[in-house]
């Protein structure tokens, strides 16, 4: 397929703008010529040439409007077209954020009672709603963790991760100056309770915990984990990326946790990918309270307004309020689901993981046997031992099947990873076509690994250098 640039032809335009009958005076004697710009490079096309490209272009895309899309660890499900509706109502896209108070009290009441639902469903005492994502929220509250300890006029530098937590747990930790120390998994693929105890003194801030972890697995043992934490003066950190395999079924604050973010983007209702938009939540419990950002949403006599006057606050950590549009979606998903819904929501995202680890385990191997979550994590060690088939491989291969292949190589404690995530808006005729590609591609790994190795063999682009094409990416055009 050529490039829109290729198709260029000089003269040639995609629309027409008639001449001007207002005398000018030409730029040069407003403006120096050194100060201009020269014409951007741009491709000289008719509009029907335009359309006809970026049309063929958007059908070699992959999204989950157009089929199943397993990628672990980031719940890339449907979403309710009606939640898309009701964030782009006029009174939501057209107010502007430094809009006066009077103006905005539907707004602001929405994200107080949004701030209400979260605090309800998760068991904290508030939340604010400023994060951009999940790793902002992540920032957030290792930053109310060093004003914390700063309040108390303790001097706590290290901070213990999990080796199955998320990526960006480390470097949010280090961002706000703790040296993260890593705790080994169990053989069940828990915490090691000997290790974490190990570790864990008066110089830790405390623990970030994924819960479930990339692994797909809950923490078997949580209120051990939090009553050493806590025993020492610490803070037990949940990272809620992974809420669809809970929400409505266990709240993490009865479970101990002191620190909490959400991805709004993944768990509750907005397409997800690309760089955004994104919203993470940050819920607290009732000591840590005083140290969320400004400005927070209240409730008065005379309806809602911003307030400022908290003098333990961290600051503000977003400019305005935070991305609003997914805020919107977030509290349409909660009021159309209700608490049943979101339970409900859970139970089906847990079943569907199971039932894919149940369908594909005589096939590949599973370095954790035990019921997952809302993900299920496989390795391809055993097509490596037979024929030197590896999972990327296996994930090309897929791409031939019309599947969007599923996160691998994480997390990095289960060799070769195969990480699924099918989530709660699949159904089982999809879950049962997806699950008969990779029984076949395993039969094709035995059978005719060369097959497997050369994959992808019908997509527009073959198998690219992904090493090369991340560390020395060109997407500039010259002509």
């Amino acid at each position: 397929m050529e490039l829109i640039f290729e198709k260029s032809r000089p003269g040639r335009r995609a629309g027409s703008i008639p001449g001007s009958d207002v005398p000018t005076t030409p730029i040069e004697e407003v403006i120096a010529r050194k100060l201009l710009r020269e014409e951007p490079d741009l491709p000289e096309v008719a509009e029907i040439d335009l359309i006809r490209h970026y049309t063929a272009l958007s059908r070699r895309n992959f999204g989950v409007d157009v089929g199943f899309y397993p990628l672990g660890s980031c719940t890339m499900k449907y979403n309710p077209k009606i939640n898309e509706d009701m964030a782009k109502l006029p009174g939501f896209t057209g107010l502007h954020p430094y809009a006066p108070v009077e103006f905005s009290q539907g707004n602001l009441q929405l994200m107080y009672e949004l701030r209400g639902y979260l605090s309800e469903i998760f068991g904290m005492a508030d939340f604010t709603l400023q994060p951009a994502a999940g790793a902002h929220g992540e920032l957030t509250g290792m930053m109310i963790f060093k004003k914390y300890f700063k309040k108390k006029g303790e001097k706590r530098t290290r901070l213990l991760i999990p080796d199955a937590a998320h990526g960006t747990n480390p470097a949010s930790g280090a961002l706000c100056g703790y040296q993260t120390v890593t705790v080994r998994s169990n053989s069940e693929g828990g915490v090691d309770i000997e290790h974490l105890e190990s570790l864990m003194g008066e110089d830790v801030a405390g623990l970030m915990l994924t819960n479930p972890n990339t692994l797909g697995l809950f923490e078997r043992r949580i209120e051990k984990v939090a009553e050493i934490i806590h025993r020492k003066g610490g803070l037990l950190y949940g990272d809620g990326a992974n809420a669809n395999a809970f929400m409505g079924k266990a709240r993490p604050g009865d479970l101990g946790f002191d620190v909490i973010q959400l991805n709004l983007h993944k768990t509750f209702s907005t397409p997800h990918g690309c760089g955004g938009p994104g919203s993470g939540p940050v819920g607290v419990s009732k000591n840590l309270v005083d140290y969320l950002p400004i400005p927070r949403v209240i409730e008065t006599d005379n309806g809602f307004d911003w307030s400022y006057e908290h003098p333990e606050t961290i600051g503000r950590v977003r400019t305005f309020f935070g991305n609003f549009n997914v805020m919107v979606k977030a509290y349409a998903y909660i009021r159309t689901l209700g608490p049943e819904g979101l339970r409900r929501a859970s139970e089906i995202a847990v079943l569907n993981a199971n039932y894919i680890k149940a369908k594909l385990t005589p096939y590949y191997d599973l370095p954790y046997d035990r019921p997952c979550m809302h993900e299920c994590v496989f390795s391809g060690t055993l097509q490596v031992r037979e024929n030197g088939v590896h999972t990327s491989d296996i994930a090309k291969r897929l791409l031939d099947y019309g599947y969007h292949p599923p996160t691998i190589y994480f997390p990095m404690i289960a060799p070769e990873a195969i990480m699924i995530e099918p989530n709660e808006t699949e159904s089982i005729e999809t879950l049962d076509a997806f699950c008969n590609a990779m029984i076949q591609i395993a039969a094709e790994a035995r059978d005719n690994p060369e097959l497997v190795k050369a994959a992808p063999l019908t997509t527009p682009v073959k198998r690219l250098d992904d090493v090369k094409a991340a560390r020395e990416p060109d997407v500039c055009w010259k002509g």
